[in-house]
């Protein structure tokens, strides 16, 4: 089991077979407490975090903002986001699989499209930032409250065929007040934030990727984040071409080599800050970031603040206090 904010229960990610014999579902919910920092992770689904009591500083690429009863963070795919507990918070996460959210998109907007990518290139041009902070109040987020913890009961071990549509109609309930609040552009996304974003696929499967190649190259960018990786030398070690292996590995991860890379290495980085002393330079060397100008942006870009910000902001452990 994997945990967002590391609490008194964990949620997995969508697309994860856990090891009892819970079933696959595009939906679930999860609702824990949190009271120790948590660092920066990207999960495989799109989330929306409700806070039900407490406080907390949410570090992601909108930046660093403090979040309390009647807000909801939302999350893309495939998107860091860490947090740190004033005290302690708590909430109800939904994840839901990207291809779900796009046949929700479909069938919203039915009169518009002729086909199902009209929706996935509708959601990417007008719903394109992949971190928002919905400040939605105290009474609308006590009008989900019952929702969620159906939804939460509902989706325990995986929500069962039998029980699908409630769980569904639940999540349109959440919708219907989340939604109007959600900042729509309409711009289009440039070729990175795209790369960011990108729907996993097929659906169905176990979280990692079945491809051996793709899992190769993952497990190799993940054993040696310092290396001076190309995608050239990545293609060769998977045994494919540069066009074949982004296109298998946006597939599984949905992310580029280099931008999944990225992600790994501001996650690291972010989880040494706050456990070392060592200066910065070195911590960013030590991911593979030799250049710490660039090193910096980077990790603003994925993390939301600097990374000396971030140090000193994770470096005070929050008071721990009874939440009742």
């Amino acid at each position: 089991m994997t945990s967002d904010f590391r609490g008194e229960e964990v949620a997995p990610p969508i697309g994860m077979q856990a090891a009892s014999a819970s079933a696959f579902s595009p939906l679930l919910a999860r609702t824990q407490v949190a009271h120790d920092p948590i660092d920066p992770i990207a999960f495989d689904c799109v989330k929306f975090i409700v806070i039900r009591a407490g406080r907390a500083r949410l570090f992601s690429e909108f930046g660093a903002h403090f979040v309390s009863v009647g807000d909801v963070a939302v999350l893309a795919a495939n998107t860091l986001c860490g947090a740190e507990p004033d005290g302690w918070v708590a909430t109800t996460t939904l994840y839901l699989d990207r291809d779900y959210v796009i046949d929700q998109v479909f069938w919203q907007y039915a009169s518009q499209f002729q086909e199902r990518p009209d929706a996935s290139q509708f959601l990417d041009t007008h719903y394109a930032e992949p971190t928002q902070v919905l400040r939605i109040g105290k009474h609308r987020a006590g009008l989900m409250m019952p929702w969620l913890d159906e939804l939460a009961a509902l989706s325990a071990e995986g929500v069962p065929p039998d029980r699908f549509y409630r769980a569904q109609s639940l999540v349109s309930a959440v919708f219907d007040v989340l939604v109007p609040f959600i900042v729509v552009t309409s711009e289009g996304t440039g070729v990175a934030r795209r790369n960011s974003s990108v729907p996993t696929a097929p659906r169905h499967r176990p979280f990692r990727p079945v491809r051996p190649e793709v899992l190769v190259i993952a497990q190799s960018l993940r054993e040696e984040l310092d290396r001076h990786w190309t995608v050239g030398e990545l293609a060769s070690r998977a045994h494919l071409s540069v066009s074949q292996l982004r296109r298998v590995f946006v597939d599984a991860f949905g992310k580029s080599p280099i931008s999944y890379l990225t992600m790994l290495r501001a996650e690291r980085m972010a989880h040494l800050l706050r456990v070392e002393d060592a200066p910065i330079s070195e911590i960013a060397a030590r991911v593979g970031w030799n250049d710490p100008d660039f090193a910096a942006r980077q990790f603003r870009r994925s993390i939301g603040v600097s990374p000396s910000e971030y140090r000193r902001i994770s470096s005070v452990a929050p008071a721990h206090s009874n939440p009742e």
